[in-house]
């Protein structure tokens, strides 16, 4: 018996086509979907506050379009292209990031910014993928159980550009850095004994490095005040943590109403639309909005799970793993700042707090998840 096929073969022509053309674009649809939602919602926070600016919006707008650009253009390197480029790469951005100490743009007392006439670029920024990316390219091809000298060499490829970044000073990005290159060689396939080892020697290195120039005084007061200080008291180094928990807290359930903020209107919230833009969201949308927030970074955080337990080599493993991690660390502590159940630290919020580089550098990150998920060969 034949079927009827006439009023499905126009579907059945087009599929191929749509299929064919999402594969030379290199696009992993699902999770370019959630990265525009998310996009979408911190521009509609943005917008609030930074207190109705169109300037601060639009030039957001800018960045993001020439970040997916960027996603797009990585997307379309195989992971065998990336590999090769890493160690150009990692040296590439030494030279920047070494002139910031000399020309780099100080603000607030720290010196992070290169400026390139056009436009202001932080090259730390740009560590947060090219260490995880160094840490893949040399475990790749190592045995298990990774030999110490392996281990040595990761820790010399961490600790030049953690130094580098440290010394600006950006005590959060230079954490963001080490952590990243250790989180990629504990998915090497690091020993329980030597893990054990590191603890030993990180809780036997904090009082060495605490008395150090390398954390300043303030970022020392920040700390003091999360653990010694009362909360009662809001005035200098804990003036952030306490306006950031009275604008989360007066929120409630449903929030105050979007562009309704008091703390965000009237100025009582300091750095409201970069590192305390997740304030916003709990004040203006409550609790709702904020695990509405919440799970559209969960979202993104399964299918780069999805992505890196599907990576057919060693290198697209290791990096498509450290970069989710790295993002959701990223925003986790972010979260946690915010809610003063940590320092602060100064670590935007991923894809929603206002910036160039941060913006520009995570979306060349998700660039490479979907260049190792759509290079995939079907076996």
């Amino acid at each position: 018996m034949s079927l009827p096929l006439g009023k499905y073969s126009s579907f059945s022509q087009e599929s191929p086509s749509l299929k064919r053309f999402l594969t030379r674009m290199h696009l992993d649809v699902p999770l370019l979907l959630l990265l525009i939602a998310t996009l979408s919602a911190g521009l509609v926070i943005l917008y609030s506050a930074s207190q109705q600016s169109a300037s601060i919006t639009i030039n957001q707008v800018i960045r993001i379009a020439v970040g997916l650009l960027l996603m797009w253009l990585i997307a379309m390197v195989p992971p065998a292209t990336l590999k090769r480029w890493t160690p150009k790469i990692f040296i590439a951005f030494l030279i920047p990031l070494i002139l910031v100490k000399y020309f780099g743009i100080e603000v607030k007392g720290a010196a992070r910014w290169l400026d390139l006439g056009l436009f202001r670029f932080q090259p730390s920024e740009v560590y947060k993928i090219a260490v995880p990316m160094m840490i893949a390219w040399l475990l790749a091809e190592a045995r298990l159980p990774i030999r110490i000298s392996h281990i040595i060499l990761a820790l010399v490829i961490i600790g030049i550009p953690t130094y580098l970044v440290a010394e600006q000073p950006d005590l959060g990005t230079s954490l963001m850095i080490a952590i990243s290159g250790i989180i990629g060689i504990f998915l090497a396939g690091l020993q329980w004994r030597l893990i054990l080892l590191a603890i030993v020697i990180i809780a036997g290195s904090a009082i060495p490095i605490w008395n150090s120039d390398l954390i300043k005084d303030y970022q020392k007061e920040r700390i003091k005040t999360l653990f010694v200080d009362s909360e009662d008291d809001c005035r200098d180094a804990n003036y952030q943590s306490c306006q950031s928990a009275i604008a989360i807290g007066s929120g409630g359930v449903y929030g105050k109403g979007y562009l309704n903020g008091t703390q965000t209107k009237h100025g009582f919230l300091p750095e409201k639309h970069t590192d305390f833009i997740y304030a916003v969201v709990s004040e203006e949308f409550g609790l709702v909005g904020a695990l509405f927030t919440l799970m559209l970074y969960l979202l993104v955080l399964f299918r780069g799970l999805l992505i890196a337990t599907a990576a057919q080599d060693t290198f697209s493993r290791l990096l498509a793993g450290t970069l989710i991690f790295m993002f959701i660390l990223n925003m986790c502590i972010n979260i946690l700042m915010v809610q003063s159940l940590l320092p602060v630290v100064g670590l935007p919020l991923p894809l929603l707090s206002y910036g160039g580089t941060s913006v520009i550098t995570l979306m060349a990150g998700f660039g490479m998840l979907m260049s190792i998920q759509t290079h995939r060969k079907l076996i």
